[in-house]
């Protein structure tokens, strides 16, 4: 199974990047979006592969939220 996050592009050069996801940041491979700063970017194996609109981060964030109350349900 294949996971992507997302996370919002704080630096670009080129096509090398940082993005913030849960306060870590993380290196990126943009070559495959033309994201700029502050757009809010799927990430999967490093790459960018995607710009989010606001609605499909509010519902990515609120389904990883769901998950992690059931991975804590799990563990208890």
């Amino acid at each position: 199974m294949c996971v992507a996050v997302s996370g919002k592009l704080i630096e670009r050069s080129g096509h090398q990047g940082k993005v913030e996801i849960s306060g870590n940041i993380l290196p990126v491979e943009l070559g495959l979006v033309g994201a700029k700063v502050g757009d809010d970017v799927l990430i999967h194996a490093g790459c960018a592969i995607s710009i989010l609109q606001k609605k499909e981060k509010e519902e990515l964030e609120e389904l990883f939220g769901l998950l992690n109350e059931v991975i804590d349900e799990e563990r208890r």
